[in-house]
């Protein structure tokens, strides 16, 4: 085993710099199967067919909630090869729920893929971080497809089921949370020109 060099090993925090992602807010979250395999189930007419392992991924968001109180679940949508949601960090209320860490409201920014094991960001914490909560999901989806395999005969994944990191946007406003709610939910219907399509 390679003796730990940070030259080497060292992995770059890709989290929005100055976010404290334990804040109340918005976040529209994609997460990709590794290799981006179609193992959740299949689209027709539009819709989309959940096989058991893609019942079993919807089932695990819905636990978030019981997991982690800070959380809610918002719109999903469990597709072939790849998960979409929206999970809102709640706080007390009264409380802005789509607030801006800057001074500019209206700007939409859209973060690179997240790395889970990224260290939390400094400062006071008023809730569990994200990536702890996308991290948990992954683990516990990922320990029942694998008993999936080994009792059900799930379709085997190659090393990972997920990919490593996720991609996520900060929800600024009800126009955003709008359009990328129509988005999920139209996301079936749209399957053959969406970027992840892999038949």
């Amino acid at each position: 085993m390679n003796k730990y060099n940070p030259n080497i090993h060292h992995r770059k925090s890709i989290r929005l710099k100055g976010y404290d992602y334990s804040q109340a807010g918005l976040f529209f979250i994609t997460i990709c199967v590794q290799d981006r395999k179609c193992l959740f189930g299949e689209i027709v007419n539009g819709a989309m067919i959940l096989n058991d392992a893609g019942q079993m991924v919807e089932k695990w968001y819905r636990e978030l909630e019981n997991k982690y109180p800070d959380k809610k679940c918002n719109e999903m949508v469990v597709m072939p090869n790849h998960f979409h949601c929206i999970i809102e960090n709640v706080v007390t209320v009264g409380a802005d729920l789509r607030v801006c860490p800057y001074d500019t409201p209206n700007q939409s920014i859209i973060t690179p893929p997240v790395s889970i094991d990224a260290p939390p960001v400094s400062g006071e914490h008023k809730g569990s971080p994200l990536h702890r909560a996308v991290q948990w999901f992954k683990t516990m989806s990922t320990n029942e497809y694998i008993r999936g395999v080994k009792n059900l005969g799930w379709e085997p994944f190659n090393g990972k089921l997920w990919q490593r990191n996720y991609w996520e946007h900060i929800i600024r406003d009800e126009q955003s949370y709008q359009r990328i709610s129509e988005y999920i939910i139209n996301n079936p219907k749209n399957w053959n020109n969406d970027k992840f399509y892999n038949q």
